[in-house]
Order: C-alpha cells, then structure tokens, then sequence
C-alpha cells in the first residue's frame, strides 16, 4: 500500500485510536466485535470487484459513497462498525484492493486492543507467533491452510479443530481470518503480518531470533536491549529453534536479516574463496 491509500489508512487508524484505547468508550467486548466485524466486510469486499469499484471511485463524492456503504451494511453490522467503515469509503484508495487491505488491518487492530485490554496481548503475540513457525516448518499443515480448493467453511473447520479452545479467542479470530481470507498473500505472510501490526500497537519492531537451542531470558533481555539501541525504538524478540543452525544466532528484522550463525560464516568464506 503506498501514496494515497497510506495516508487514508493512516487518517483511518488516528480516527479509530481514541474508540481502542483504555476510556475510549468501547469495551473489550464492543471492540473484539468490532474486530470480526470489519472482517465480514473484508470477506464481502473480496467477493465483490465491482462493490470494491463503487466505493473507491474518485469521481464519486465521500458522502455519496458513505451513503451506499451504509445502505448494503445497516442491519448487518454494528453501528461502530457502519461508522468506521463510512469513514474509510469518504477518503481515497489508490487501488481498490486497498479498502479491503485497510479494512482488514483496522479489524486486526481492533482484536488486538481487545486483548489488551483483557491483558492478554502477550498471550496473543506468543500463540500467533508459535503458530507461525509450526507452519513455517510443516509444509503439509501450510498446504492445508492455502488449499483454496478446500473451500473457506472447510479451512475454517481445520482451524477450529486444531485450535479450538487451546488458544484466546482473539488468536482464534485472527488465525481463522488469515486462514479462510489470505486475500494473494501465504498463510505465513498473513501471520506475520498480525504480529507486525501487533508490534505496532505497542510502538516497537519484532525482532525473529532463529537459534539452535533456547535462549535465557537474561540472553533474550540482552539481546532485545542491543537491537533496541539500533533500531531506536523497542524490539520484541520472539524465538525460534532450528537444529540445522549450527551456532550464533539468525535475526530478522522486517526485510533486514542479521546473520551471526556459524553456517554463514562458513558460507561466506566460502564464496570469498570460490573468487
């Protein structure tokens, strides 16, 4: 998303803050709905390229396309929800995919101010995070989730029973939706994308330490302060194990990947050498 759907997106996210936040009005209940059901209008959006088109047309007015949204929503989703989503639909979209795309991550928001709120949002960031390594490593439970051919009722149904009551209900509702509405992205990417926006809450990047056996929490603490002091703001390390790396530690950053494994080091040299 970039040029006029990110300010949009931006404007968006500045509006809904102060309903998020502790005395905003919203309970945890109130946002956590709110959450599931921008969701559904995500799902209707991603049905609908021409409903997509109407709403992001820029010879229409906001007001008019506020009014249309409105008329198709009212009855089927709450009235903060028929709020935000007017909102959304009066300012401009550079690509009408990005409406959804907005929409999407102002309901991710939402869930997990409702987590928050609970006190559980560490509890949600660990179980997405964990989940997204089991699938980053199980091809065959990452083919499952991405099997389009299985219908969104049946990868729904895999999610709930693999899932089920293990997880918060903030978790479930977020897996579910990257699972039955990937939206072109893999089952992973979306994932990774909820703890981005989840890291974001909280003002701070997640740093992925891929190592060959657990850290300390004293090593983690460590290692959280000194990537801290580089990036300039707060880091979340979440930790995962890979036997095959051989010693040192992998850090991945957004794009950025700081690799002090043995491995590569060994790779390395051996390019140098190979001229």
């Amino acid at each position: 998303m970039r040029g006029q759907s990110r300010t949009s997106l931006a404007e968006a996210r500045e509006r809904l803050d102060p309903v998020l936040s502790t005395g905003g009005g919203a309970s945890a209940a109130d946002t956590a709905a709110l959450g599931g059901e921008l969701f559904s209008v995500v799902g209707l959006l991603d049905s609908s390229s021409a409903l997509r088109r109407a709403l992001t047309d820029p010879s229409r007015g906001g007001d008019d396309k506020a009014a249309l949204a409105q008329r198709l929503l009212r009855g089927q989703v709450g009235d903060l929800a028929l709020d935000v989503v007017a909102g959304v639909v009066r300012a401009r979209w550079s690509a009408d995919r990005d409406l959804a795309d907005g929409l999407e991550q102002l309901g991710t928001q939402a869930l997990l101010a409702s987590a928050e709120r609970d006190g559980e949002l560490d509890r949600v960031e660990d179980e997405v995070f964990r989940l997204s390594r089991i699938v980053a490593g199980d091809r065959a439970l990452a083919a499952a989730f991405g099997d389009r051919a299985a219908g969104t009722a049946t990868r729904s149904d895999l999610v709930d029973r693999l899932l089920g009551a293990k997880v918060h209900p903030v978790t479930l509702a977020l897996v579910r939706q990257a699972v039955t509405a990937p939206r072109g992205r893999p089952v992973e990417a979306a994932l990774a994308q909820v703890l981005d926006e989840a890291a974001a809450r909280r003002q701070r990047l997640v740093a992925v330490v891929t190592a060959a056996v657990p850290l300390t929490d004293k090593q983690i603490d460590r290692l959280a302060r000194a990537l801290g002091r580089v990036y300039g703001r707060p880091v979340l390390v979440e930790v995962a194990i890979d036997p095959e790396v051989v010693g040192g530690v992998r850090v991945t950053v957004g794009d950025e990947v700081l690799d002090s494994t043995v491995a590569a080091r060994l790779e390395e040299a051996r390019r140098r050498l190979a001229g």
